[in-house]
Parts: structure tokens; sequence; C-alpha cells
């Protein structure tokens, strides 16, 4: 997985390919999922959510920027895969998930395997965790209608934030911002993507 799918696709990080490397993806997916746990893909979790593809994971948190002494906070914790790899290389994660049954889970499976520097939030993603602010980045696991006005005010000066922005079933676009001196965040985008919708008050509606 890491030679073929991130390092030959222009993941160049030496800390991000050895935390692919370290993190078991087969543990974060349903027993009859094992198998394609290392497949370029997407999987089905519960709650009708998805881990998202390695490929993916990586060019987020490559394009965040992510380092050693950062506080990273995560919309859409999932399973906490991603939370697991950023935690490899961040000081410590926030995951914030809004389905009680997919918090509870990662947390005993985080905790299981012996992540210490994560914690698990359950919440309205699309507002972020204010209590943990300033974050140095910020990573969305969900498509939004924009980048929520919470998530950019809880970014530290220089702070990076990755989502992408797009209706699910219609083009979406994964987009970098970044806070500059002035307060404003300044987008890039990135790549053609498919993610599910970001549910909140700041984004979809639940249908």
């Amino acid at each position: 997985m890491v030679e073929h799918q991130l390092r030959r696709r222009g993941i160049a990080d030496a800390q991000i390919l050895d935390a692919f490397r370290t993190v078991p993806r087969e543990a974060f997916v349903d027993e009859d999922q094992r198998h394609l746990a290392y497949g370029d893909h997407p999987l089905p979790i519960a709650a009708g959510q998805t881990i998202s593809q390695p490929y993916i994971v990586a060019l987020m948190i490559q394009a965040a920027g992510i380092g050693p002494g950062d506080r990273v906070l995560e919309v859409g914790a999932g399973s906490g895969y991603a939370a697991a790899v950023i935690a490899q290389i961040a000081r410590d994660v926030v995951a914030i998930e809004r389905q009680p049954a997919l918090a509870e889970s990662g947390r005993e499976r985080l905790s299981r395997l012996g992540y210490p520097n994560i914690e698990i939030v359950e919440g309205d993603g699309t507002l972020g965790w204010p209590q943990a602010a300033p974050f140095d980045a910020i990573l969305a696991a969900a498509s939004g209608r924009h980048v929520p006005p919470p998530l950019i005010a809880q970014l530290a000066p220089g702070g990076r934030i990755v989502m992408p922005i797009g209706a699910a079933g219609d083009a979406q676009e994964l987009v970098r911002g970044v806070m500059q001196p002035d307060g404003t965040l300044r987008l890039h985008r990135l790549a053609e993507v498919r993610f599910v919708p970001l549910i909140g008050a700041e984004g979809w509606d639940e249908r």
C-alpha cells in the first residue's frame, strides 16, 4: 500500500509514509472487510459512513503540513483510522464524531490499540471544538457547502484546513486553506474527490 498507492502517487513525506506503515488499517474496518483493508478505495463502516481510501487520507495530511508539535482537529472521526495515522505525527489529535455509536466504538478501539494522544468527542463537527482550540491543522472527512466559519475561527495563526467542498453526488473539490496574518483564509484547490456529506449547523441538512 505504502509503495504503490502513496509513494508512487506523490506522497513523499517520510513521517507520513512511516505512519501508514505503523497503523494497522485492518483493525479499523469490519471483519468481513478486512481482506480489502489495504486496497486503494474507501470501505463502508457503521452508521452509513466510510473509511476513506488511504491515498486521500495521506494527501490531506500532506496538504495540511502536519508536524510533531501540532494540535490537530479531525472532523468526522469515523472508525478512528485517520486520527490514528495523524497521531503518529502530531502532538495531539481531537477527533469529533456526530454519531454516538461511532464515537464510542472509536474510543474503545483507539484505547485498545494504544493511542493516548487522541481524544474522540461527540458533537457537531461543523462547529468544531472550541474548548481545545486553537488548532494548527483541521481536516474534515466529509464534504461541506463551504468552509464552516467556526472552523476558520478555531485555526491558529498560519493554521491549515483541508476539506472537500460540494454536495453528495455532485463534483466535490478538496481544498486547502491557510490562515493569513490579516485573519483571512487563502484557499487552494487540490483534487476532485468523493466524500459523504458534512452534516450539521454549518453543513448539509440530515435527510
